[in-house]
């Protein structure tokens, strides 16, 4: 991989990084408490992709379309 790749990389991953702490600082700023489930569905987002990408070999498009209505219904109360 060149520096470019790996300078693109960290740039996205950093961005996610800022958008998840950004969300953390808006609800503690708001509600003056911490709520850690916007991390938990979060990494049930990510471990349904990586699920799929891994075991049932679903293109990246098809498992990242198919990850928000599974968000949605595991934050269903």
């Amino acid at each position: 991989m060149t520096f470019l790749s790996f300078l693109i990389s960290g740039i996205s991953l950093g961005s996610i990084y800022a958008i998840i702490a950004l969300g953390y600082t808006m609800v503690y700023g708001i509600a003056k408490m911490l709520n850690f489930a916007h991390g938990d569905i979060i990494m049930v987002g990510g471990y349904a992709v990586f699920t799929a990408m891994s075991t049932a070999w679903c293109p990246v498009w098809l498992s990242e379309s198919l990850s928000p209505p599974l968000w949605w219904a595991s934050s269903w109360p």
